[in-house]
């Protein structure tokens, strides 16, 4: 089945994008990490772009890329004769991420396993692709079912867009020319149900999670707050725990225990499912009140 797209308003009217192009590019982003405010309209199905306001926009949302964006870096050079990336009609898919919140401000972090071709062994918030015609936030949620198990009941959350990623796999041509590209709509999930009420309905699809993890906002923030590409955060609170509890399957040779997290640095993992490039920080600092004022719905 045919993925949802992307779509930019550059010329009056919604276009697709070409998938060896920059979408922050075509925005008007320089050569900087953002956040760009970028006006959005929210359909079924379909996310529209533009760095105006237009009718029919829903949410005036920020857009973020890591430094070392492989459509931004391809935007820079040319491409060496041979070299193929997939056709350009493929278009850029659009994707969702949930951020669930837990009442008492816990954040759900899921590890994909080892085996999946797109993004392996990397910690990352639930979410996938969304399906034509799927209203954003039903895709989010049935990918947090998907993923976790969990149902929330109707009438038990509230949510917010956060901000839009440009992603990419492989995320630098470092590892090889991107075989995917998406436009990653966060999505900040708000359960009125208590981390513990949550942990007990949890069911990990096996074949797509291999451990889980919930971070505080503390520690949420912290990680927002580190560099992209980079092992440090630029500042940590004193009182952070050394390490987070961590869920792991049992087909990972290990039983349900919760060993510390997979290295030291304050619980922020890394290697074994690292990447944070991959995770929008400014949908993460939202978790634990850092947006700053102005992105919105309308």
């Amino acid at each position: 089945m045919a993925a949802a797209r992307v779509l930019l308003l550059l010329s009056g009217r919604p276009e697709s994008v070409s998938f060896a192009q920059s979408v922050c590019g075509l925005l008007g982003a320089g050569s900087g990490l953002g956040p760009w405010p970028t006006h959005c309209g929210l359909k079924r199905g379909q996310l529209v772009l533009s760095d105006k306001p237009f009718p029919g926009a829903s949410a005036r949302l920020p857009l973020q890329r890591p430094p070392f964006c492989p459509f931004a870096a391809l935007d820079q050079q040319p491409r060496a004769p041979g070299v193929e990336l997939p056709p350009n009609s493929r278009g850029v898919d659009l994707g969702v991420a949930v951020i669930l919140q837990s009442s008492d401000q816990t954040v759900l972090l899921t590890r994909r396993t080892s085996t999946l071709k797109v993004s392996p062994n990397l910690w990352v918030p639930p979410g996938g692709h969304v399906e034509p015609d799927e209203e954003l936030l039903d895709g989010g949620l049935r990918e947090l079912w998907e993923e976790s198990g969990l149902q929330l009941p109707q009438g038990q959350f509230s949510w917010v867009p956060l901000g839009l990623w440009e992603s990419a796999y492989p995320p630098k041509l470092s590892w090889g020319l991107p075989k995917y590209h998406h436009i990653v709509l966060y999505l900040l999930v708000i359960s009125q149900e208590s981390q513990q009420q949550l942990q007990a309905r949890i069911q990990p699809n096996a074949g797509e999670v291999s451990a889980f993890m919930w971070l505080g906002p503390d520690i949420a923030a912290a990680v927002a707050a580190t560099e992209d590409g980079t092992e440090t955060p630029k500042h940590l609170p004193q009182d952070l725990p050394s390490s987070v509890p961590e869920w792991r399957s049992p087909t990972s040779g290990l039983t349900h225990i919760h060993p510390a997290a997979d290295n030291a640095s304050h619980g922020r993992p890394q290697r074994e499912g690292q990447l944070w490039d991959q995770v929008c920080p400014h949908a993460l600092a939202a978790t634990s009140g850092q947006v700053e004022p102005g992105w919105q719905l309308r």
